[in-house]
């Protein structure tokens, strides 16, 4: 089947002023005119980084009908074929600088996946290109940097999706709401965290390649094979560093630690529940505790969130160091909602005390079937490429967690409680 080219909708979409939102306001014969091609037509995607998170995502892209890896970026060479590999695609081509990528016309959409040190840069210039974008949390290290990646966005009016899963889960939607009607009664806590623990020696994130993979490499061929100029970007410029590069998220120059990777999954999770914004207030603290291997961010994170107006503190309390876990809990004054696991592994929830429920009017747990299925989130993002749609974890919800999630790196680093002021878009 012939393609029709994705420029020529872009254009249109640009060039009539229109943003997702607003395509509602085009005249009928128009949009269906500019929407129609889509469904028919193969879309072209362009992945950038294909390490850890990035391997496990093209495989989730290969397998959503209509759409096929027509190109693939890494600065280090397996990654690259490793891309090649899993695109399940002979034409696929290779890049390792993502502007060539980006340059390429057949690229329609880029799914982003590097160390985060690289997501604004990639983001802006993606949107600035013309492509959809999924890219993967944490969105970005600054405030600043994310207003800059959310102006882009929406100034090009791009699709765009944050990679938080737990948005696609079918228990999620029904519980949200529950919660919207009130159910509980007012909701005054919310307790969340993240928990894991492996053989010191085998440290989390001092993993090779994939999780919970221990066989090194060899530095010398590893070395070869990576342009550690680009790989570094806009970090310090140092000599080659193993370390850094497999281990990267545990230096403060390439992400944000276990705010930016785990307390952002939980705390979105909350916003999707609840969508209370960006909290009030927020005091944190950190301590290496047993992972004395060098890394500059600390194993345990402990921070509290004030939700003033609502009257309500969100915890997110995380360990590297014990196997007992903290499933997500919506306490209110009347019951509580308990799902079976973090954020992101959520299939279920059960509501107590027994006291409180009541048949059908209030159910003792989830509900199979009672809520439509929901697409996976890598799907929802195709979706809404081809209707214009805002995914469920879209650029404003995008911001929304980032802000969240660095108000506790901000707390832990000044050692005080800061405050999100809404006027100026910033932490004080």
């Amino acid at each position: 089947m012939k393609r029709v080219p994705r420029e020529s909708r872009r254009t249109f979409l640009q060039s009539a002023g229109c943003t997702a939102g607003a395509l509602l306001s085009v005249p009928a014969a128009s949009a269906a005119l500019w929407a129609g091609a889509a469904p028919s037509e193969t879309i072209g995607v362009g992945c950038i980084g294909l390490g850890t998170r990035g391997g496990d995502l093209i495989n989730e892209v290969v397998g959503v009908a209509g759409v096929q890896v027509v190109a693939v970026c890494d600065v280090y060479a397996p990654h690259v074929e490793k891309g090649v590999q899993r695109s399940q695609n002979p034409d696929v081509r290779r890049y390792v600088d993502y502007h060539d990528l980006l340059a390429d016309p057949r690229v329609d959409a880029v799914v982003i996946a590097t160390p985060d040190h690289w997501h604004a840069p990639m983001v802006i210039d993606a949107a600035a290109a013309g492509k959809d974008i999924y890219c993967e949390k944490g969105w970005a290290r600054t405030v600043a940097e994310a207003k800059a990646m959310r102006a882009a966005v929406r100034q090009a009016g791009v699709v765009f999706q944050l990679g938080h899963q737990a948005r696609q889960a079918t228990c999620a939607l029904q519980a949200r709401e529950l919660l919207a009607g009130g159910l509980l009664g007012p909701v005054t806590l919310v307790r969340t965290g993240r928990y894991g623990n492996t053989p010191l020696g085998h440290n989390i994130w001092r993993w090779y390649g994939y999780y919970r993979q221990w066989d090194r490499p060899d530095p010398a061929q590893v070395r070869r094979d990576v342009d550690w100029d680009r790989w570094l970007g806009s970090a310090p410029k140092i000599p080659f560093n193993e370390e850094h590069f497999w281990h990267w998220r545990c230096y403060w120059n390439y992400g944000t630690g276990q705010a930016g990777d785990l307390l952002s999954h939980e705390l979105d999770f909350v916003q999707y529940l609840l969508g209370y914004g960006i909290p009030d207030a927020c005091i944190c603290t950190g301590l290496n505790a047993l992972l004395h291997d060098g890394r500059e961010v600390p194993d345990t994170w402990n921070a509290v969130y004030h939700f003033e107006s609502h009257g309500c503190t969100v915890t997110f309390d995380a360990s590297m160091n014990t196997s007992v876990g903290q499933p997500v809990e919506i306490c209110g004054k009347e019951a509580m909602l308990r799902f079976d696991g973090i954020a992101h592994d959520v299939t279920t929830f059960t509501i107590t005390p027994e006291s409180f429920v009541q048949g059908d009017r209030i159910p003792r747990e989830y509900r199979e079937g009672q809520t439509p299925a929901q697409p996976s989130h890598m799907q929802d993002f195709f979706d809404c490429v081809r209707s214009r749609g805002v995914p469920k974890c879209g650029v404003e919800e995008a911001f929304i967690e980032t802000a969240t999630f660095l108000m506790s790196v901000e707390a832990y680093r000044q050692r005080r409680q800061v405050r999100w002021d809404a006027t100026r878009e910033d932490i004080v």
